[in-house]
């Protein structure tokens, strides 16, 4: 192996001289770098190889090509360049090579020696390197896309692309994104020849020797694809996706109209198709000609008759299609609408009555999901109409019995309303839900209540929560009842909430790093209480969190009371518990504290 190396280190001398040669590096530094190809060498040559070890080869050498770029520029020297930076390429792709034969699942390692190669390497070599990935990779189409991308706009070469395209539609038959992005590069290559023909007749060029067919020009390459694809995937999504490319090109005006056409003739029972009918409205202007209304009430006038229109597709979709999908779509398109800023008095009216009215019929048609009651009763309260809200909750939590959120929702109202039924209704909630889903619900109560009731009932509320609440949701509701008790009845209550809670599993570090806090911004800090709480805290998560024993070390320095000869036992302590990765972070940080002491 120490002869390989060595043939390997000799193999760098030329580009090494060179360098010192011509002044980018000293003699000091080159043979820093042989020491260093040394070590680096030898790793990727033994018996026992990882990955690793080759990622930082190539690491290595792509810095040293920066650094010999960045000299270059700043001496303003710029020859000999086949006899250094295109002999360590070549060296890196080897590498890379090796790397790739024997961990030829690794994607990503694949992925950066075509990074290196695009920024480093000839077009000719990345090719290569594409075909060997896709050899093995043929399964992942996103591959494909990518090489057939930079087949196309990197090479310029539309037939090799279509090639690719063609291949991996062998592989992957049924894949939607394959003919979305083959159909997209027929039409960029139908764009880019009608460019070019353009730019001839400007010139007043002869293009009769030129292939110029008219079909190719009109699109009918990515027609046929249109035409294949929507017969093997069938759906309103996939349709809809190949018309929103095609409207990308204006020259494609036909394909457009076929494209949409036989959506609405194929697809009449899917929302999907009724919804991009109906904001295609929003597009199409009302004026003859095109012009814009010069005013902001005409603007406004006009937004109002293009909303009107799609409005009246959707009330045509959901006659000849009344499922919840339809009415979601009609009532997402009106929320929309109505977010949308406008400085029109009536506009902003007219979209509330029109969002209003979609939530009314949808809910009387009993088509509304659980999300849009949600949706229905925010807007009702965000407009101060209380009295529907709680309406509009009460028959969500009809048809939702078993939802938090619709409780939630019902509450919201009832507290918005300054009702007296708060208490009995949050009492309700909990007889009709599981317990295990209760936690938000929990959490409102008490917020409802520090509020609204006295400290007593609010303790009541949090100590029968935590009764009732198991397992990992406990964790968050400890938290809130140690933050509680600190807002209402200062550090005393709070180190009584801890102590009543801090043998009660599980916690999280924060519970700790609260009581910790609460400590600290007390006038008389007391070092024997921050004591007891990292101990507990270390108790819980020694064994994983070095930032705790780093702070436990740093509080013993810098308290007045603190005992700074207690920090060695301290860290030996740390590093008994501490293990792996947590080791290494505590040592690096403990080193860097000290360093920053010295």
């Amino acid at each position: 192996m120490a002869e390989i190396i060595q043939e390997r280190i000799e193999d760098r001398l030329p580009e090494l001289e060179q360098l010192e040669r011509i002044g980018l590096f000293s003699h000091a530094e080159i043979k820093a770098i042989i020491k260093k190809a040394s070590d680096l060498e030898y790793k990727i040559q033994r018996r026992a190889l990882f990955k690793e070890d080759f990622i930082n080869y190539v690491q290595y050498e792509i810095n040293l090509l920066e650094l010999i770029q960045r000299r270059r520029t700043r001496i303003g020297y710029s020859f000999k360049k086949d006899e250094i930076e295109n002999s360590i390429v070549h060296r890196v792709q080897g590498v890379f090579r090796r790397a790739s034969a024997k961990w030829k699942d690794d994607v990503q390692l694949w992925l950066s020696y075509i990074v290196f190669c695009k920024k480093w390497a000839t077009k000719a070599q990345l090719s290569k390197v594409f075909s060997a990935m896709l050899a093995i990779h043929s399964n992942k189409p996103a591959l494909w896309i990518m090489a057939a991308k930079w087949e196309m706009e990197d090479r310029l070469s539309s037939e090799s692309a279509r090639q690719l395209f063609l291949r991996a539609l062998r592989f992957h038959p049924e894949c939607p994104k394959l003919y979305q992005e083959y159909f997209r590069m027929e039409l960029m290559h139908t764009e880019k020849l009608r460019k070019e023909k353009e730019e001839f007749e400007k010139a007043k060029m002869d293009v009769g020797n030129l292939d110029y067919p008219e079909e190719i020009l009109k699109g009918e390459l990515a027609r046929i694809i249109y035409k294949n694809s929507v017969n093997i995937i069938k759906g309103a999504e996939f349709h809809v996706s190949l018309l929103t490319i095609a409207q990308l090109f204006d020259f494609a005006k036909d394909l457009q109209r076929e494209i949409y056409d036989d959506l609405q003739a194929l697809h009449t029972d899917d929302p999907l198709t009724w919804d991009y009918v109906a904001r295609r409205e929003l597009e199409i202007e009302s004026q003859p000609g095109g012009e814009q209304p010069a005013t902001k009430q005409a603007r406004a006038v006009e937004v109002g008759r293009k909303e009107e229109r799609c409005c009246a597709v959707y009330e045509e979709a959901v006659k000849t299609l009344p499922t919840e999908a339809m009415w979601k779509c009609y009532i997402t398109f009106c929320l929309e609408r109505f977010t949308k800023k406008t400085s029109s008095q009536f506009l902003r009216e007219k979209r509330l009555e029109r969002t209003m009215m979609a939530f009314r019929k949808a809910h009387e048609l009993r088509l509304l999901p659980e999300f849009q009651y949600k949706q229905w009763i925010e807007l009702l309260l965000h407009h101060n109409f209380l009295k529907e809200a709680l309406e509009v909750a009460v028959a969500g939590t009809e048809s939702f019995r078993d939802s938090v959120t619709m409780w939630q929702m019902k509450l919201q109202v009832l507290i918005d309303s300054e009702s007296p039924d708060v208490a009995v209704l949050f009492e309700e909630a909990f007889a009709h839900l599981k317990a295990q889903i209760c936690l938000p619900l929990w959490i409102s109560w008490a917020e409802w209540s520090e509020g609204a009731k006295s400290q007593e009932d609010t303790e009541a509320i949090f100590k029968k929560a935590l009764s009732a609440v198991k397992g990992a949701d406990s964790v968050t509701l400890r938290d809130k009842y140690l933050d509680w008790a600190y807002r209402s009845g200062g550090y005393k209550k709070a180190r009584a909430v801890f102590k009543s809670l801090q043998e009660s599993r599980p916690f999280s570090v924060d519970f700790f790093r609260k009581i910790i806090q609460f400590e600290k911004e007390q006038e008389s800090c007391k070092m024997v209480n921050l004591r007891e709480y990292y101990e507990r805290a270390l108790r819980e998560f020694g064994s994983v969190d070095s930032d705790l024993w780093m702070d436990y070390i740093k509080e013993e320095l810098n308290h007045p009371l603190g005992r700074p000869e207690n920090c060695g036992q301290i860290y030996w302590r740390a590093m008994k518990m501490l293990q792996g990765e947590s080791a290494e972070a505590f040592v690096a940080k403990h080193a860097m504290h000290q360093a920053g002491h010295l």
